[in-house]
């Protein structure tokens, strides 16, 4: 059952869309600021907290570990502790998540199989130790995106509805899991600042806001003042994906959104993401997902 609500703080808003599911809560929350300040919250909740956020920038301090993070938009992991404090402090005006919470138990039964270390996190968490999966928090990739865009839009109902959720709460889980594992084993080569990682960001939500008229690397570039090479460079290691492998990505699954979600026909949808013909929107559609764009039409 979907649950929203708007919540009225005196110096913003913030609008919050929840989901349950076997015990588990799913939540997606956007929040609009008139100033900068930081916000305390606490829980008594004996959950594992998966977290995405989505958009915006802020220092999260996570008490019971004695650790702050200057997190920008994009990024996610996975944290326990009971009972559980943080202090939010944002450094822009509107923030964006996405977190899925999972009972202590239900997580532990889940990650009985999961790599080195996810047992050594489920392995603290059993001892009811406080842990943050990692200290190098993951890059939101467009598989990620995608995975809550379908939740967040997502029409079934009912034990359908439950089986949806609970499926997309657990690929969210393992998305994380490898992805943070990768970060951790990877070595910053081309982005050494938080200068530069900032500016990886801001060529990201370029792109996805230009998905139907993608800028070139040279508009790209000099959009957000870094050289061509360590633009590509510092892409590729961020997102672990090209910048043009992350915009077709992201067009293919805009347009399988489309073709589930919308009468919008495939001659519509191509023009619309700025495919040249409706043939090569096809082509380019069944080499991503393997079939057709008519098959996703006919068999929802």
């Amino acid at each position: 059952m979907e649950d929203k609500q708007v919540i009225t703080y005196p110096n913003g808003t913030m609008t919050m869309t929840r989901w349950m599911c076997d015990d588990i809560l799913i939540g997606h929350g956007l929040s609009s600021f008139r100033e900068l300040f930081a916000h305390p919250a606490h829980s008594d909740n004996d959950v594992v907290r998966l977290h995405f956020g989505l958009r915006g920038d802020y220092l999260f301090s996570y008490q019971q570990l004695g650790k702050t993070y200057d997190l920008i938009g994009g990024h996610h992991n996975f944290m326990y502790s009971h009972p559980f404090d943080m202090v939010v402090e944002n450094k822009t005006f509107e923030l964006e998540i996405f977190g899925i919470q999972f009972p202590r138990e239900k997580f532990l039964s889940f990650t009985q199989q999961g790599n080195d270390q996810l047992k050594r996190f489920a392995d603290k968490v059993a001892a009811g130790q406080p842990v943050i999966f990692t200290d190098t928090w993951g890059a939101l990739d467009s598989q990620m995106e995608q995975v809550i865009s379908q939740i967040r839009f997502s029409k079934y109902a009912g034990d359908f509805q439950r089986l949806f959720l609970l499926s997309k709460s657990l690929e969210l889980l393992v998305l994380s899991a490898e992805s943070c594992t990768a970060a951790d084993q990877r070595q910053a080569i081309y982005l050494k600042s938080k200068q530069d990682t900032e500016k990886i960001i801001a060529v990201r939500d370029l792109l996805n806001t230009r998905l139907d008229s993608p800028p070139s690397l040279t508009e790209i570039a000099r959009t957000v003042g870094l050289n061509e090479y360590k633009l590509k460079r510092g892409f590729k290691e961020k997102f672990n994906n090209t910048v043009f492998g992350y915009l077709t990505d992201q067009r293919l699954h805009l347009a399988h959104q489309y073709l589930r979600d919308t009468g919008k026909t495939a001659a519509e949808i191509a023009a619309e993401l700025g495919y040249a013909t409706p043939q090569h929107f096809n082509n380019a559609f069944k080499k991503k997902f393997g079939f057709t764009p008519f098959s996703v039409r006919n068999n929802p």
